[in-house]
């Protein structure tokens, strides 16, 4: 079973949902609380007490001019307003109401409708306010969302933040969007029969004729495990890496959407131009090889995704992060960086990933006479070449288990990113022909995938 999940992120020019206060430019607060806080006079006309004989006769000079515009506008004017004093309805201007005594024979009128006036004015008042920073909240009277300039590019995430998974950005201006990365999770202990975790893809849907295609940073699973899903609903053109289109084709070949997908295999430091968008493929080092970050040239601005990176200047396989690029890209300026934050509150550095290969060697050592079993990320191809060279300098058979193992190991080997020994490689049902001390097992799963991190 398939979950689609939100990842609580809004969908792009949606409205909030109903029911929310109503906030904007007047420091923050809800425009009901500011209608009853700054006027003293309350909005519900249905809760309006008849004050006693006492509460008339001390409130009365403060509200007789109120009540005597409403008299002259319900009757043209009566008795009330020819016996009331001058003074008595004379306001000064940035200064309370001046309180006198009132007459005998004026009596106190309290009318449901002045409040109901009173609260109006007021309200238009407020409304007649210029808000800024707002967002409407779906009620009639509040202003409208202002217009998104002619230059602004729109950011979403429908994945991949504040989780480990399902990696999936949405970049859009105007009529153009470009997709970075579309992953998978793994489920939680809570998702009993849930096998795997994609994102929501309601709002690319309703959108599909804008998507001018996908790019993506490397070929783990949080990065192209929900591709298949989404082409099954929209055919959109994919660019990568070598490594990374070679993985996500046995994906698809399982899916059987190879034929009918769009791949095109791209190389650091190549630009593709995808609408209004300019992806320019960046070097940089990950436990996968052909792992890349995005510099995306937009009409606002540069923006610079990093993808999942390390900085590792031992690398097993290829050059080191290209460290000059990014130097360069900050001198010319950018608009914004969206940066891999994974394990960023810890302290210190990402060990290189020679030193994994330490590792192995002394746990190979400490294994003597046992059998070897190593679970890890199928598309963890330099940790593979690792058991591989020390299951050759122990004299041991490498045997592979788990299909996404199989495949993954079969691509970088045909495109090079893995050196088998010849003869080294023997099937999984050969183990028992072999004594426990000349094999190793290299396996992969959910666990063997989560623990990565």
């Amino acid at each position: 079973m398939i979950k689609k999940t939100n990842s609580g992120s809004r969908p792009l020019g949606d409205t909030a949902p109903k029911g929310e206060a109503l906030t904007g430019g007047l420091g923050g607060k809800p425009i009901d609380a500011l209608l009853s806080g700054s006027s003293g006079v309350s909005r519900n006309t249905k809760t309006v007490a008849q004050p006693t004989q006492k509460q008339q006769a001390a409130e009365q000079p403060k509200t007789v001019k109120a009540a005597s515009v409403q008299n002259q506008r319900n009757s043209g004017g009566n008795n009330l307003n020819r016996q009331r004093r001058p003074q008595q309805t004379k306001s000064v201007k940035a200064h309370p109401v001046q309180e006198a005594k009132p007459q005998e024979n004026v009596k106190k009128k309290t009318n449901r409708a002045t409040v109901t006036q009173v609260a109006a004015e007021v309200k238009q008042s407020v409304k007649s306010r210029p808000v800024r920073n707002f967002q409407s909240r779906g009620r009639q009277e509040t202003a409208k969302q202002p217009a998104v300039g002619a230059d602004t590019v729109r950011i979403a995430f429908l994945g991949g933040l504040n989780e480990i998974g399902k990696n999936l950005t949405v970049y859009e201006y105007k009529n153009d969007i470009i997709l970075v990365d579309c992953g998978m999770a793994f489920p939680d202990d809570d998702m009993p029969g849930i096998d795997l975790v994609i994102p929501d893809f309601s709002y690319l849907e309703k959108n599909a004729d804008r998507i001018r295609g996908i790019v993506v940073t490397h070929g783990h699973e949080d990065h192209i495990g929900s591709i298949p899903y989404l082409l099954k609903l929209i055919n959109v053109p994919i660019y990568g890496t070598a490594l990374t289109i070679g993985l996500l084709g046995g994906k698809l070949k399982e899916h059987g959407l190879l034929r009918s997908a769009r791949m095109f295999p791209t190389k650091p430091g190549q630009t593709v131009k995808l609408g209004a968008f300019e992806v320019e493929f960046i070097h940089v080092n990950h436990s996968i090889p052909d792992a890349v970050s995005f510099a995306i040239k937009t009409p606002a601005g540069v923006i610079v995704q990093t993808g999942d990176f390390k900085i590792d200047t031992t690398p097993i396989q290829g050059g080191i992060i290209d460290i000059a690029r990014f130097a360069q890209l900050g001198k010319q300026g950018v608009l914004a960086l969206l940066s891999d934050s994974t394990n960023a509150e810890r302290p210190g550095y990402t060990m290189s990933e020679h030193k994994v290969g330490e590792s192995f060697k002394e746990l190979f050592h400490r294994a003597g006479e046992k059998r070897i079993i190593i679970a890890t990320f199928a598309s963890n191809v330099h940790r593979v070449q690792q058991i591989i060279d020390c299951a050759a300098e122990n004299g041991r058979k490498v045997a592979l288990s788990g299909r996404s193992m199989l495949n993954a190991t079969s691509v970088a080997n045909e495109l090079g990113y893995l050196n088998v020994p010849a003869g080294i490689l023997i099937e999984i049902d050969e183990i028992n022909h072999y004594p426990k001390d000349k094999i190793v097992l290299i396996t992969t799963g959910s666990q063997g995938s989560r623990c990565r991190r």
